[in-house]
């Protein structure tokens, strides 16, 4: 049955998560740093007692008043170039900015996008039925991101990671080997059912780790003067690469066949896992300070001069 203006109807209930977002933002309480930056210590530690205990409590408030002069005065040199002139930090961004990379060029948002025709192209005709796999793909989805809440703490994030992106690895091995071994000229058959299982094990495994991780790892990995800059910066490199990817999936399935295609997929997953093996630090149960520590670790060794690029210019 056509109903009028159906697709009106489509787009406008897209606007209700944002309107939930909004309300929900504005019960959100400012950052501690923040509000301690800008001389709202009562606000400030009316929102530490909702985290710490009280024997915690003071100790974050003490080290917050230590730190307040310092911060200010980093917050007044911060420069962008800073983030490609400073090692640690360019050493963080790289590993904050290729995990949003990685995110998009594993194929998340392909797969959500498209998942009506990768399943109409494993040779389920229906739309409906298409429609139909499609939603419980991004059900599963949805309850992948509630259990990443849990592991994310529980596991840890670059093992999350890497877990996430074996299983991704996988996942995307059966579905080019469903393409390029099955018919899409057969309706749903053995091949076209390996098709929805290697989405829907995609799925099951790069929402609980993949996604939510890079958004985690870099609300983490950088200095407190740089955490906007380079977050903002990062959040750019994820949705170029979002862009790119969207506008590529189907016209290189086209030229190359689907089946190659998420077999580029994988490789680019396999380059991931050594990427996250390499490049990202657990940063679990870790202080800000305690990160910067190993990306000054990181950038200069163990007992080398660590000193900032700030506090340098501060000296000078």
């Amino acid at each position: 049955m056509q109903v009028p203006g159906t697709w009106r109807w489509m787009l406008g209930v897209a606007g209700v998560p944002a309107v939930i977002q909004f309300a929900l933002m504005l019960c959100m309480p400012e950052s501690p740093r923040w509000l301690f930056m800008k001389d709202r210590k009562t606000e400030a530690i009316s929102v530490l007692t909702k985290i710490y205990d009280v024997y915690r409590l003071e100790d974050e408030v003490e080290y917050l008043n230590s730190q307040l002069e310092e911060e200010r005065q980093k917050k007044r040199d911060v420069r962008y170039l800073d983030v490609f002139r400073r090692k640690e930090i360019r050493l963080a961004f790289l590993a904050g900015a290729g995990l949003q990379a990685f995110q998009q060029f594993t194929g998340i948002n392909t797969v959500m996008y498209y998942s009506p025709t990768i399943v109409q192209m494993a040779g389920f005709k229906s739309n409906q039925l298409a429609l139909l796999l499609s939603l419980i793909v991004a059900a599963m989805n949805a309850a992948g991101s509630v259990l990443g809440i849990y592991l994310i703490d529980h596991a840890g994030r670059r093992k999350l990671a890497l877990s996430s992106l074996a299983g991704v690895i996988v996942s995307l091995l059966i579905l080019s080997g469903a393409f390029l071994f099955g018919s899409s000229d057969s309706t749903g058959g053995l091949s076209g059912w390996f098709a929805v299982i290697g989405l829907a094990l995609y799925i099951a495994f790069f929402s609980p780790g993949m996604g939510p991780v890079p958004w985690t790892v870099n609300s983490e990995i950088y200095p407190e003067a740089y955490r906007g800059i380079c977050g903002g910066m990062s959040a750019t490199v994820n949705w170029v690469s979002n862009l790119i990817v969207a506008q590529s999936f189907l016209s290189i399935a086209d030229a190359l066949g689907t089946g190659p295609t998420f077999l580029i997929l994988a490789g680019i997953a396999v380059i991931a896992f050594v990427f996250v093996s390499c490049f990202v630090p657990e940063t679990k149960g870790l202080t800000f300070e305690e990160v910067e520590n190993i990306w000054k670790e990181r950038a200069w060794g163990n007992g080398s001069n660590t000193q900032s690029l700030l506090e340098q210019r501060n000296e000078s």
